[in-house]
Protein backbone atom coordinates (compact mmCIF):
# COMPACT_ATOMS: atom_id res chain seq x y z
CA UNK A 1 0.00 0.00 0.00
CA UNK A 2 1.46 3.59 -0.64
CA UNK A 3 2.43 5.67 2.34
CA UNK A 4 4.10 8.59 1.14
CA UNK A 5 1.66 10.77 2.39
CA UNK A 6 3.30 9.81 5.87
CA UNK A 7 6.14 11.15 7.23
CA UNK A 8 9.07 8.91 7.94
CA UNK A 9 8.23 8.92 11.75
CA UNK A 10 5.17 7.81 10.59
CA UNK A 11 5.63 4.80 8.14
CA UNK A 12 8.48 3.80 11.57
CA UNK A 13 5.93 3.61 13.71
CA UNK A 14 3.22 2.08 12.04
CA UNK A 15 1.94 -1.09 13.03
CA UNK A 16 4.35 -1.34 16.07
CA UNK A 17 3.91 -0.26 19.84
CA UNK A 18 5.96 2.76 20.96
CA UNK A 19 5.86 1.74 24.43
CA UNK A 20 3.57 0.52 27.10
CA UNK A 21 -0.31 1.80 26.54
CA UNK A 22 -1.65 3.73 28.33
CA UNK A 23 -4.59 2.86 31.00
CA UNK A 24 -6.67 4.76 28.68
CA UNK A 25 -5.80 2.76 26.02
CA UNK A 26 -6.19 -0.65 28.30
CA UNK A 27 -9.12 0.18 28.87
CA UNK A 28 -10.60 0.36 25.42
CA UNK A 29 -8.74 -1.33 23.05
CA UNK A 30 -7.79 -4.36 25.53
CA UNK A 31 -10.79 -5.45 27.48
CA UNK A 32 -12.18 -8.53 26.32
CA UNK A 33 -16.34 -8.47 26.40
CA UNK A 34 -18.73 -10.81 26.35
CA UNK A 35 -18.70 -11.52 22.79
CA UNK A 36 -14.85 -11.58 22.51
CA UNK A 37 -14.98 -14.53 25.45
CA UNK A 38 -17.12 -16.68 23.64
CA UNK A 39 -14.90 -16.72 20.67
CA UNK A 40 -12.21 -17.25 22.76
CA UNK A 41 -13.21 -20.15 24.67
CA UNK A 42 -14.14 -22.16 21.52
CA UNK A 43 -10.13 -22.66 21.02
CA UNK A 44 -8.12 -25.43 22.94
CA UNK A 45 -5.18 -24.49 24.98
CA UNK A 46 -4.27 -21.73 27.07
CA UNK A 47 -1.59 -21.15 25.03
CA UNK A 48 -4.32 -20.46 21.95
CA UNK A 49 -6.62 -18.68 24.32
CA UNK A 50 -4.32 -15.97 25.39
CA UNK A 51 -2.56 -15.82 21.59
CA UNK A 52 -6.19 -15.07 20.33
CA UNK A 53 -6.85 -12.91 22.91
CA UNK A 54 -3.66 -10.97 22.03
CA UNK A 55 -3.83 -10.84 18.49
CA UNK A 56 -7.54 -9.52 18.22
CA UNK A 57 -7.03 -6.78 20.60
CA UNK A 58 -3.88 -5.78 18.48
CA UNK A 59 -5.05 -5.62 15.89
CA UNK A 60 -7.91 -3.17 17.34
CA UNK A 61 -5.17 -1.38 18.79
CA UNK A 62 -2.63 -0.80 16.07
CA UNK A 63 -5.30 -1.53 13.08
CA UNK A 64 -2.92 -4.87 11.75
CA UNK A 65 -1.83 -8.11 12.52
CA UNK A 66 1.71 -7.82 14.00
CA UNK A 67 4.43 -10.60 11.85
CA UNK A 68 6.11 -10.97 15.51
CA UNK A 69 4.28 -10.84 18.68
CA UNK A 70 7.48 -10.50 20.65
CA UNK A 71 6.91 -7.38 20.32
CA UNK A 72 3.60 -6.95 22.32
CA UNK A 73 4.39 -5.71 25.34
CA UNK A 74 4.26 -7.37 28.69
CA UNK A 75 1.53 -5.47 30.83
CA UNK A 76 -0.67 -6.14 27.65
CA UNK A 77 0.07 -9.84 27.66
CA UNK A 78 -0.19 -9.80 31.56
CA UNK A 79 -3.79 -8.08 31.58
CA UNK A 80 -5.01 -10.22 28.77
CA UNK A 81 -3.87 -13.53 30.74
CA UNK A 82 -5.81 -11.70 33.94
CA UNK A 83 -8.96 -11.68 32.01
CA UNK A 84 -8.68 -15.02 30.76
CA UNK A 85 -7.74 -16.85 34.18
CA UNK A 86 -4.33 -17.65 32.57
CA UNK A 87 -2.20 -18.05 35.57
CA UNK A 88 1.01 -19.07 33.15
CA UNK A 89 1.25 -16.21 30.45
CA UNK A 90 4.66 -17.07 29.23
CA UNK A 91 2.86 -20.05 27.44
CA UNK A 92 2.45 -17.43 24.78
CA UNK A 93 5.69 -18.88 23.16
CA UNK A 94 4.24 -22.10 22.14
CA UNK A 95 1.51 -19.96 20.63
CA UNK A 96 4.06 -17.77 18.84
CA UNK A 97 6.14 -20.37 17.57
CA UNK A 98 3.35 -22.28 15.87
CA UNK A 99 1.09 -21.68 12.88
CA UNK A 100 -1.85 -21.56 14.59
CA UNK A 101 -1.91 -17.60 14.81
CA UNK A 102 -2.37 -17.06 10.94
CA UNK A 103 -5.25 -19.70 10.80
CA UNK A 104 -6.74 -17.01 13.76
CA UNK A 105 -5.98 -14.10 11.53
CA UNK A 106 -8.43 -15.59 9.07
CA UNK A 107 -10.94 -15.97 11.67
CA UNK A 108 -10.98 -12.94 13.17
CA UNK A 109 -11.15 -11.29 9.40
CA UNK A 110 -14.69 -13.18 9.25
CA UNK A 111 -16.06 -12.70 13.07
CA UNK A 112 -15.41 -9.84 13.73
CA UNK A 113 -15.85 -7.90 10.16
CA UNK A 114 -11.62 -7.02 9.89
CA UNK A 115 -10.37 -6.29 5.92
CA UNK A 116 -7.48 -7.51 4.28
CA UNK A 117 -6.60 -3.58 2.21
CA UNK A 118 -3.70 -5.27 0.19
CA UNK A 119 -6.50 -7.20 -1.54
CA UNK A 120 -6.73 -5.43 -4.49
CA UNK A 121 -10.06 -4.40 -5.03
CA UNK A 122 -10.12 -2.79 -1.08
CA UNK A 123 -6.58 -1.94 -1.79
CA UNK A 124 -7.43 0.12 -4.90
CA UNK A 125 -10.49 1.44 -2.99
CA UNK A 126 -8.73 2.60 0.26
CA UNK A 127 -6.00 4.58 -1.63
CA UNK A 128 -9.05 6.52 -3.94
CA UNK A 129 -10.11 7.06 -0.13
CA UNK A 130 -7.27 8.52 1.25
CA UNK A 131 -6.01 10.50 -1.93
CA UNK A 132 -9.41 12.04 -1.59
CA UNK A 133 -8.35 12.53 1.86
CA UNK A 134 -5.13 14.53 1.36
CA UNK A 135 -6.62 16.13 -1.48
CA UNK A 136 -9.64 17.65 0.68
CA UNK A 137 -6.79 18.76 3.71
CA UNK A 138 -5.30 21.14 1.42
CA UNK A 139 -6.19 24.88 1.48
CA UNK A 140 -5.63 27.39 -1.70
CA UNK A 141 -2.40 28.49 -1.23
CA UNK A 142 -0.88 24.75 -0.98
CA UNK A 143 -3.54 23.69 -4.10
CA UNK A 144 -0.37 23.19 -6.44
CA UNK A 145 1.73 20.96 -4.42
CA UNK A 146 -1.51 18.39 -3.38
Amino acid sequence: MPVEFLTEEQRERYGQFTGEPTSEQRARYFHLDDTDRDIIARHRGEHNRLGFAVQLCTVRFLGTFLENLGTVPSEVIAMLAHQLGILQPQCLAEYRAGQTRWEHTTEMRQQYGYSDFSAVPLQFRLNRWLYAQQEGSCDKTQQASC
